[in-house]
């Protein structure tokens, strides 16, 4: 523990919003006081609360309160904490405090995918801290051991389950064999999805998180826009029964990774969508609302990161785990770690990323029909791994697993086989990731 200066001054915090979050970091604050006074080497005070209603949160004793978010941050205080989420005004907010000298701690991933680099700057220039663990994973610490415990080894690959809503559906999919939509509305029900759960099933949420991971992962500035984005919407019950016969799981990925090319030059491939995983891959076993990132590390080896991925207190924790760190640099006249963007790798389209297809097609029941389907494959230099024809008449099914191909041959591949006149329809694609067969 840190000993308590005898003349060290509180470090005042301005807290931006008061939600879920927000209500959880005040209780915290104030039933862990003593605790956090120990380890930060002073005091750590509420200086004020900004909320949009304040007649909303009688939790909060009122002389905290205000509306008056800038004035807050404006004010004599040492930290803004913000958990408002969103891009304005918390983009206006956050570089007014850094630009004053003020640290941040925030939880907000959209805003960082967006807007980081300008974020940092600003740090930089004034010679604050920026923490931000809550915005990936909500309780598990994994920003800060890709940023300081790994940043002597060489990351190759970041893939994770980052948002659990959607693994809470895809989860129920698989255990019930119940429909996209029947499952969506039981994450409603169940308080896991919003009311509009579009930030989360169609990939936002986590595309935001992924160029966070990458970021740090990799030394190299990637925003939301570079990250490749697929939801869940399109998964279908037979998908997941599909993923299942071969003994593999459904869930939506978000997948980092450095890609050496034949000139061995590096760039980058970050992208979210669903994919068909192993079910002896630790991730296929993570159910319900939880998240886990798996990290693949040259000197490291593999590691992975497992627990409670979002809710208040969970978030709470790992908020208040920053709010220690840059207090106690505020008491000590330390600083955290800078921006590390110094390899600056381009980001790989998602044609040119290397990737594997499950391709099922509903196929006319007559001679010829794998022939013709494999003379496409072979036409765009597409290795076929694993193919099952099964039933007949109208039920006839062709089922094939790829080698690892550029994503453009295999989604080239895949059009022109939806043109065969013995092909009836192309029933679902999906990544597959993993050991090849």
């Amino acid at each position: 523990m840190s000993e308590r200066k005898p003349d060290a001054a509180p470090v005042r915090v301005a807290l931006l919003g008061c939600g879920t979050v927000g209500t959880e970091v005040v209780r915290l604050l104030h039933e862990q006081a003593d605790d956090l006074t120990a380890r930060v080497g002073a005091p750590v005070e509420v200086a004020g609360v900004a909320v949009r209603r304040p007649n909303k949160h009688r939790d909060v004793p009122a002389e905290l309160l205000t509306t008056d978010a800038a004035g807050l941050v404006d004010s004599d205080v040492d930290v803004v904490v913000e958990v408002i989420g969103g891009i304005e005004p918390a983009r206006t907010l956050l570089l007014a405090a850094l630009r004053s000298g003020k640290s941040v701690v925030t939880a907000n991933k959209a805003l960082l995918a967006e807007h980081g680099a300008e974020l940092f700057e600003a740090a930089d220039a004034s010679g604050a801290d920026l923490y931000f663990e809550a915005a990936v994973a909500g309780a598990i610490p994994l920003l800060r051991p890709l940023r300081e415990s790994l940043a002597g080894d060489r990351i190759t690959r970041v893939m994770g389950i980052v948002n659990g809503t959607t693994n809470f559906i895809l989860s129920a999919m698989d255990g019930t064999g119940a429909s996209y939509a029947e499952t969506l509305e039981e994450a409603t029900q169940l308080g896991y999805a919003e009311a509009d759960p579009t930030a989360d099933v169609d990939g936002f949420d986590a595309a935001a998180k992924a160029a966070i991971l990458a970021s740090l992962a990799f030394h190299t500035r990637v925003t939301a826009a570079d990250v490749h984005r697929e939801g869940i919407a399109s998964v279908t019950a037979s998908d997941v029964a599909a993923a299942r016969e071969l003994g593999r799981a459904v869930k939506l990925l978000a997948i980092c990774e450095r890609v050496v090319g034949e000139d061995g030059s590096e760039s980058v491939s970050v992208r979210v969508h669903p994919a068909m995983i192993p079910r002896s891959h630790p991730l296929a076993g993570v159910n319900g609302a939880f998240n886990a990132v798996f990290v693949e590390a040259e000197a490291a080896g593999q590691l992975m990161f497992y627990g409670q991925g979002a809710g208040g207190a969970p978030t709470a924790s790992a908020v208040l785990g920053d709010l220690v760190a840059v207090a106690r640099n505020r008491v000590v006249g330390g600083r955290g770690p800078r921006e590390s963007a110094y390899a600056d790798l381009p980001v790989r389209p998602m044609g040119q990323t290397p990737t594997r297809y499950h391709v099922s097609l509903d196929v006319a029941d007559r001679s010829g029909v794998l022939s013709q389907v494999a003379a496409v494959f072979a036409e765009h230099d597409v290795s076929i791994a694993v193919v099952r024809q099964q039933g007949r008449g109208e039920d006839a099914s062709l089922v094939v697993v790829t080698h690892s191909a550029q994503d453009a041959a295999l989604r080239s591949t895949v059009d022109k086989i939806a043109g065969l006149p013995v092909v009836r329809e192309v029933v679902s694609v999906m990544r597959v990731e993993g050991e090849e067969p």
